[in-house]
């Protein structure tokens, strides 16, 4: 180690007194065949695979001592290799993103980069071939560790490969944006890189790491060493010879650069710059060298660093991987009812959606209602053909689909199917009516014991109950469409919901794999409410007068996933409207109901463009009717923002849910809003747009911003 890395991380080290120091051990073996004396360097915390291996600058420095040891004895030929691995099951998962927080200078976040280079750069720098032998989950510096080597194989076991900084706000800062493109191209390099990270850090597999040429080798997990070091011995030895393929650094190389902005500028429309940073670091690459782009790296690792939107991404990031594990208000577990058989009343697309997630994650038989036999049997086979999807893809075997489908049946006859039924949702017509009978019906047949969930996404969990006997077994259960993918439940407790009705509603949230988030019995709860709100304003302005394209391009600088018009679309025109009915009669100072959408409605529109593109559909432009009030992006922005502002306000003074991160951590998993905007709280701070409407910040100084 040099006096100015050791120096460098031991400024970073004081920094991060609480960080998990991983050791880095080295021992010796004889390799198979005679191939000669090697050393073996293996990155472990000394806790079990559930505490992934983290590189912290103390970790750095234990890995940069390992390294002065077997230079030494490289140098001296006592050694033919050096390997380096991780333990049971994880190889490293990259820095300790909880050191990052802390930094406070931009000197110091540079220190963490040159550090990080210093070190790894050994490996490539030692007189015998490097070895990396990825056995388990890679990312970031774990994944960069193995790129610095001579060689590399992966176990076919490993579950997680990525470089998923992009995706938290940075850019693959210890040689990945330098190295993996040099290694298998500027095209697979931005795949990984680029296009896994922004969509939802996208994670590789052992085998596509062999196929996608960044490792050399692919083994079995259970002799995963074994194999690697009878491969290396046959490396050193001569008898297998690495060829990999020529890397185009012609016009295939910009191409891919291109490709790369292309997915960046879909993704987050230019709002957040580390995709951005990180095809710049790529782009420079071509030229093969490495010393440029290390030091590229380092610079932009620093200034991510430093900036609102890496701050706000690692808080998002705490948020999906430490809150949603612990919902606040959650009651006890003990509370929580065993849940042996699921009713869903409907067969519908949602309803249908709802059978398969609880079939699939509960696996408990599953009994669908609806009218008539038609759609019952329509909703029944829609589980099953999903289920052969699942089988064609080989996310099930034979057997285990056989046995999905035997889960999923289909009734007309509610007395029948729900009688022994432990939990059963509703996922009807969206009016009060309609579920209260539909709940007075259920209650007669369900066992006592039997928890009664509404998937409403807007209407009072407590007037739906009202009418029962037992109304403390009801509870909201609103999931967001598609069912599949977008993992937020809101659990809606109502005036008279039980503990235990409550505790088995997290319990089986759980069980289904959901993000579960506790929320007042407010109308539509959290994600409805707040982008009604917004696309309220958005409506407002064009009914107005502004132009539709102008209205629909405001919100662009946030980087959202869909502009309010996809929003629109998405939802449905009938939908939002429907939605906006239910805010209106209940705070009709500040939500409107938008006449334009109200025609569009009636017209039978399901989008106020024509198809494939953002250009006004002439039938809906004859429908519209607007004033003369235009205004700008800009105008239209600022109202928008502050409207969400004052309407978070509100619904944290009325305690719908606990915290202003229970509000992000909805938006995040329940609308898909970005990282870099750490849900929308810590880019209403940061704007000053919380302050000017609300007259104070929603999160303290220095959560989700650079501390003071």
């Amino acid at each position: 180690m040099t006096s100015k890395t050791a120096e460098l991380l031991r400024g970073a080290a004081e920094l991060f007194p609480d960080e998990v120091v991983t050791q880095a051990h080295v021992r010796h073996l004889d390799l198979p065949g005679g191939a000669g004396r090697f050393a073996l360097i293996t990155l472990d915390n000394g806790l079990d695979h559930t505490k992934p291996t983290t590189i912290g600058p103390q970790s750095l420095a234990n890995l940069d001592a390992a390294l002065d040891q077997v230079e030494k004895e490289a140098a001296d030929g006592e050694i033919k290799g050096v390997g380096v691995t991780g333990k049971p099951f994880i190889f490293a998962v990259g820095a300790d993103l909880k050191g990052v927080e802390l930094l406070k200078r931009h000197e110091d976040a540079a220190a963490i980069g040159k550090g990080g280079h210093d070190v790894f750069v050994r490996l490539a720098n030692l007189a015998v071939p490097t070895f990396a032998y990825y056995n388990g989950a890679s990312m970031g510096g774990g994944v960069e560790i193995g790129l610095h080597c001579t060689y590399r194989t992966v176990s076919a076991a490993l579950p997680a490969f990525s470089l998923p900084e992009v995706f938290l706000g940075l850019v693959p800062g210890w040689g990945g944006c330098a190295l993996l493109p040099n290694l298998v191209g500027a095209d697979r390099a931005v795949s990984v890189i680029i296009e896994n990270s922004l969509n939802q850090n996208r994670q590789l597999k052992g085998k596509q790491v062999y196929e996608l040429g960044i490792a050399d080798a692919l083994f079995e997990g259970a002799d995963f060493l074994e194999e690697s070091l009878r491969w290396t011995a046959a490396v050193l030895k001569g008898e297998i010879e690495v060829v990999r393929p020529e890397v185009d650094r012609g016009e295939a190389w910009d191409a891919a650069v291109q490709r790369g902005r292309q997915i960046a500028d879909g993704k987050v429309h230019g709002a957040a710059p580390a995709a951005y940073r990180a095809l710049d670091i790529i782009a420079a690459a071509k030229n093969g060298d490495l010393r440029q782009g290390f030091e590229a790296e380092t610079q932009a690792l620093a200034d991510l660093i430093m900036s609102g939107e890496l701050r706000a991404g690692l808080y998002a990031f705490d948020l999906v991987q430490r809150r949603a594990k612990r919902p606040a208000g959650a009651p006890s577990k003990d509370l929580a009812r065993p849940v042996t058989k699921v009713g869903v009343v409907g067969a519908g697309l949602m309803a249908s959606q709802l059978g398969l997630l609880f079939a699939r994650r509960l696996e408990v038989p599953v009994v669908l209602t609806d009218i008539d036999q038609e759609r019952v049997d329509k909703g029944v086979a829609y589980c099953h053909e999903e289920i052969d999807k699942l089988l064609l893809k080989g996310r099930v075997n034979q057997d285990k689909a056989n046995r999905l489908k035997a889960l999923v049946t289909g009734s007309l006859d509610k007395a029948t199917a729900f009688a022994d039924a432990d939990f059963v949702i509703e996922a009807v017509f969206e009016e009060m009516g309609v579920k209260q009978k539909v709940f007075a019906e259920v209650e007669a047949v369900v066992p006592e014991h039997a928890i009664l969930a509404t998937n409403t996404s807007s209407l009072s969990v407590s007037e739906m109950a009202s009418q029962l006997k037992h109304p403390e077994r009801v509870v909201g259960f609103h999931f967001f469409n598609p069912v599949a993918i977008l993992p937020l439940l809101e659990i809606v407790r109502g005036e008279k919901t039980d503990d235990a009705a409550l505790a088995t509603a997290f319990g089986v949230a759980k069980k289904l794999k959901k993000t579960a988030v506790l929320v007042k019995d407010a109308p539509a709860f959290v994600v409805n409410r707040v982008l009604t709100r917004f696309l309220g304003e958005v409506l407002r302005s064009i009914d107005e007068g502004t132009p539709v394209e102008v209205a629909d391009r405001a919100l662009a600088p946030l980087g959202l996933p869909m502009s309010p018009i996809q929003l629109l679309e998405l939802v449905g025109p009938a939908v939002a409207h429907h939605v906006a009915g239910t805010l209106h009669s209940a705070f009709p100072e500040r939500f409107g109901v938008s006449d334009n959408l109200g025609r569009v409605v009636e017209a039978g529109k399901r989008s106020l463009y024509l198809p494939g593109t953002t250009e006004l559909d002439p039938e809906v432009a004859e429908l519209f009717q607007v004033g003369d009030s235009v205004l700008t992006e800009d105008q239209v922005r600022e109202r928008a923002l502050g409207a969400i502002a004052e309407e978070i306000r509100l619904m944290l003074d009325d305690e719908v849910v606990a915290e202003a991160q229970d509000i992000d951590l909805c938006l995040i998993t329940g609308a898909g809003w970005p990282f870099h905007l750490g849900g929308i709280t810590p880019y209403l701070d940061r704007e000053g747009v919380s302050e000017r409407v609300t007259s104070r910040r929603f999160l303290a100084p220095g959560v989700a911003t650079v501390p003071a």
